[in-house]
């Protein structure tokens, strides 16, 4: 599976363009710099038809609107975020951000085990919340995109408005009971294998037999 990697927005949210056929391609999370992403497509010669949001934070979604008014492409989103989507207070802008809030005008609402299919691909929805009640993690061939729900050595924030330190510990015991190893890319900094944090995440520790 091709994946390019794009960090994005005053953040650096990590966007991923995943090739799923020779001119097609889907992005997950699109934080700011809609530009960049756009340029990036033409340079590639990718068509964007999908755009799958792990969670509703605007550094994960500022992004989103234009490029789908450009490219077309439908945006995908767990239910209980969809407010973020309208919100610079839900969505965290207001509170973080110093860039205007771009709300995301149409989406499509997924669900825990759906399944997006895009080209020779099939992206399984894992609803893992805890950053926030909507996040999502997708599962993808031997991939897992986490959002904002697992990193290297860490997990996200369970401080903000909205979020769940218990419900977070519950997503994390999914991710920990998946059997095999698995690619792990997050929504900030490096990518790791879901074997390597079962063992060396301290937050995975409870876990472990």
């Amino acid at each position: 599976m091709n994946i390019h990697t794009l960090q994005l927005g005053e953040l650096r949210a990590n966007c991923y363009v995943v090739q799923t056929a020779s001119e097609q391609c889907v992005a997950v999370d699109i934080g700011g710099d809609s530009r960049l992403l756009l340029e990036f497509l033409k340079m590639k010669k990718l068509n964007l038809s999908k755009i799958l949001l792990t969670h509703g934070h605007y550094d994960h979604m500022n992004g989103v609107e234009e490029v789908a008014k450009q490219t077309g492409a439908e945006v995908f989103i767990h239910k209980d975020d969809v407010p973020m989507l309208s919100s610079a207070g839900l969505s965290l802008s207001e509170l973080i951000s110093y860039r205007p809030f771009n709300p995301v005008s149409e989406y499509i609402v997924i669900n825990d085990g759906d399944v997006i299919s895009d080209g020779e691909y099939e992206f399984r929805v894992l609803h893992t919340p805890g950053h926030s009640m909507g996040s999502v993690c997708y599962i993808c061939d031997d991939v897992i995109f986490s959002g904002d729900t697992l990193f290297c050595c860490s997990i996200g924030r369970t401080s903000f408005p909205g979020s769940s330190p218990e419900l977070m510990v519950k997503s994390l015991e999914k991710l920990y009971n998946i059997d095999g190893n698995y690619k792990v890319l997050s929504g900030h900094g490096d990518k790791t294998e879901l074997e390597y944090e079962k063992n060396s995440n301290p937050y995975l520790r409870r876990f472990r037999k």
